[in-house]
Order: C-alpha cells, then structure tokens, then sequence
C-alpha cells in the first residue's frame, strides 16, 4: 500500500517540477548589498572599596591606563561610522571624585579628556548615568588614533577614609559601535 501511495505521488510531482515556473535572478542586486551592523561590549569596570582608598581627608589621585588596540583591524576600522560611550558610575562611599577618562595615542599623549564629576553618597541609592559620549566624523578619527585608555580618579577633600572606611566607587561602561558595509 505504501509503495502504491508513493507512485501514485510521483506521478503528480514530478511532471509539477519539470512545468514549474521560474524567473530569472538578478545577481546584480547584490552591488546594491548595504549592511548596517551595530556591535556592544564592554568598555571597563572597576570596583574599588573605600579601605582601599586610605587616605588623611585631603586631594589624592589615582590612576590607570589599559591598551585599546581595536582600531588595528583595518576593515573595522574603515567602516566604523560612529562609536557610543556610555558610562555609569555608583559611589557609596562618603566622599566625592571626579573621574577623567583619557584617550591616549601612541606616543602617549592625551588626546581628549572626558571629565565625570561623581557626588558624594549620602544615603540610598546614587548610581549616575551619564550622558553617552558620542564620536562620529572628526571625533571618531580622534578616537581611531586611541591605542590606550587611561582612569583618573581625583578624590575630593572630605572625612578621612581608613581600613574601616565602608562604600566603593564602582565604574561600569560599555561601547557600541556602528558600522556599515556596502
């Protein structure tokens, strides 16, 4: 029965598929192909306890610069159309900062400066977001020339902070990036 069966719809499909109708296929709209990827990731984090940071109530600094070498590959590089930097920053500790991240090319110079001013916790919940930072044109090119990014983090004048000293100032941010391939 079941052979009969499938006889029975050969017969039917096979003439269907030799009389089927067909068009011809443009392969030249493929020149017209634009692809427009947007990619995420992380940018940096930190998290630093307040009896990390010990100090006697006055100004300090504290600093660190890491290697951003993703401007090397050159076909991302050459459809890159804009870059997003959003930043977010959560203080707890009973002191404010300001944070400076740096954009810092190859022969070590700063090339820009983006400043966040991080207000002191007083009690609840303090996590800022700040604005995007946004590189398109003549700042994306700055930021193409970026092989490393440095963090400096003033601590304001306020109440010393000791081994017992509670709270953390935690930094977290992210990128994405825009490209388009045509």
């Amino acid at each position: 029965m079941k052979a009969n069966l499938f006889a029975r719809i050969s017969r039917v499909l096979i003439p269907l598929i030799f009389f089927s109708c067909s068009s011809n296929l443009d392969f030249d709209q493929v020149k017209d192909l634009k692809l427009e990827p947007v990619f995420a990731a992380n940018l940096a984090y930190f998290d630093v306890p307040a009896n990390q940071l010990i100090d006697d109530g006055g100004i300090h600094a504290g600093y660190d610069a890491r290697n951003f070498d993703i401007f090397k590959d050159k076909f991302f590089n050459n459809r890159l159309k804009r870059v997003d930097f959003d930043i977010e920053i959560e203080n707890t500790i009973d002191r404010s900062f300001y944070l400076n991240l740096q954009l810092i090319n190859a022969n070590d110079e700063i090339m820009e400066t983006i400043p966040y001013p991080v207000p002191a916790y007083t009690g609840g919940q303090n996590i800022i977001k700040y604005p995007a930072q946004v590189f398109e044109n003549q700042r994306l090119d700055l930021l193409k020339q970026t092989v490393k990014i440095g963090f400096a983090v003033l601590i304001a004048s306020g109440p010393p902070l000791d081994e017992d000293s509670l709270g953390s100032l935690k930094l977290r941010s992210g990128a994405t990036a825009y490209l388009v391939i045509e």
